[in-house]
Formats: structure tokens, C-alpha cells, sequence
């Protein structure tokens, strides 16, 4: 089981910064969270890529900065705006390619769009099928102020989509949904390739594991059910944690659970 932490945890650090803050920590499995165009080309890529081999990590998965940008980019209907977007995510794609990372999380189109579900399947198929071209799979994250928010949204994905329907759950976005996370795990299964984690309890969405009653266990045990082998990633708000050790901490308590099934 990889249990690792996103480098969004992290901010404001640069990208490069908040590696080598994880690697101190023993952390070897982790997300990069490009926070610029910058951090997505050398010579930052080539920063990450030194310090990721020279601590034995993996990066399993790329965030990118631009996902405000998706709405009037990616899933409007002006060309050259679509086609902007997709070159830049083609040059994202190449960069994760450098780091060995396969998953691109996508957040999609904001609850306020104008995109309709047969035009968002449309633009999510095309982004897919660039992505598999580069040997990356292009994820769908359910996002509380997102069209995929909401979970009948992601089963019409999943429907629709086929081959190419493949989700991020995240699960501080699930509680700002006010949604239940197994219902996701049941109706979205073997779709789902990638997991953001944090605990929650009634007053925080998004605390660091074990400060909050969430049920890991029956994460792990449910994930395993439906054949889950991917990552499990704590990806916190900065404000919600004191210092960088309790990110160490989140990783330890997951493994403790992960070794209990």
C-alpha cells in the first residue's frame, strides 16, 4: 500500500522546497502540486527529479495550479482557448512523464458554467485521450464548487465515459458536499485511481489523520474490497496543521491502520 503526502500540503513553499521537506521526513511517496508554470519545467522538474531519487521517493500523481482555468479554457466551446489548454497540459503531461508520476487530477468545470454534461464528456474524453497518448490517466476529482461535486454528476461520468472514467476521491471535498464518502466508493468502484486524505469531525473538514473521527479502517477495507491498489495521499490546508511533522504523523498513523486489516 503506498501511503504518501501532496506538496500542496505545503503551501506557500516552492514545489522544489516542499520535496525536500518531505524527503527529510522519510516521506517516499508524495504528489507534486505545481503551484506555477514554472513548476512544471526546469529547471524545478530537474530540482524535484535530483532530490525524488536521491531519497529512493516515487511521485504518483501531478495537481496542476490552472484548475480555475478549466471552466473558460478546457470545457468552454472557444477553440482557441481549448486549444491553449491543451497544449499546455500536453507539456504537463511530458513533465510528469520526467518524474515517473501517471495521474493527472483534474478539477473540471465550476458549478456556474454553462457546460453541458454532453459537452463536459465530450472535453474530458479528449483530455483523456491526449493524456494516454503521453502515458498519463486523466483523473476526475469530485470538487465541492465543481459540476463533478456532485455524485450523480460522476455516475453520469462513469456511465458515458467508459474506459476513459477515471476519479480522484478526495475527502475533505465529499464533507463540503455534505455527501457520504462510502456512497462514492460503492457507486464510482473500480473507477477510482487515486485518493486524497484527510480526517475530519463537526467543526473542521480538513484535519491531519487521526484528529478528526473519520474511519480509516473502513476506507482501507472497502478500498481493498473493490481492488484498489492505488495511493493514499494526505493532502491538508496549511491552516489546518501546525507544523510539518504531523504530516509525517498522518503517514505513521495510516500505516498503523493499513497493517491492522
Amino acid at each position: 500500500m503506498k501511503i504518501g503526502v501532496s506538496s500542496a500540503s505545503l503551501y506557500p513553499l516552492h514545489a522544489e522546497d516542499a520535496f525536500r521537506e518531505l524527503a527529510a521526513r522519510g516521506i517516499k511517496t508524495a504528489e507534486l502540486f505545481a503551484n506555477s508554470t514554472s513548476e512544471a519545467k526546469d529547471p524545478v522538474i530537474s530540482m524535484i527529479s535530483d532530490t525524488i531519487q536521491e531519497n529512493g521517493m516515487n511521485i504518483t500523481s501531478f495537481h496542476p495550479f490552472s484548475s480555475p482555468m478549466e471552466s473558460v479554457f478546457l470545457f468552454s466551446t472557444y477553440d482557441r482557448r481549448i486549444e491553449e489548454m491543451l497544449d499546455m497540459y500536453s507539456g504537463f503531461f511530458d513533465s510528469m512523464n520526467r518524474l515517473g508520476a501517471k495521474i493527472f487530477v483534474l478539477h473540471g468545470a465550476i458549478l456556474s458554467s454553462k457546460c453541458s454534461p454532453e459537452h463536459y464528456v465530450k472535453q474530458f474524453r479528449l483530455l483523456s485521450e491526449i493524456g494516454r497518448e503521453h502515458g498519463v490517466t486523466v483523473a476526475q476529482e469530485n470538487v465541492s464548487y465543481c459540476l463533478s461535486g456532485d455524485l450523480e454528476f460522476l455516475k453520469m461520468m462513469k456511465r458515458e465515459l467508459g474506459d476513459h472514467a477515471r476519479f480522484v476521491l478526495d475527502l475533505k471535498q465529499t464533507r463540503r458536499s455534505h455527501a457520504d464518502v462510502f456512497d462514492y466508493v460503492r457507486e464510482l468502484g473500480e473507477n477510482i485511481i487515486h485518493l486524497h486524505i484527510s480526517d475530519g469531525d463537526g467543526d473542521k473538514d480538513c484535519l491531519p489523520v487521526g484528529h478528526g473521527g473519520f474511519d480509516f479502517r473502513r476506507l482501507m477495507r472497502e478500498m481493498s474490497e473493490i481492488g484498489y491498489d492505488g495511493a493514499y495521499i494526505v493532502e491538508l490546508y496549511r491552516e489546518n496543521y501546525d507544523t510539518f511533522d504531523r504530516l509525517r504523523e498522518s503517514v505513521d498513523r495510516l500505516e498503523e491502520i493499513a497493517a491492522t486489516l
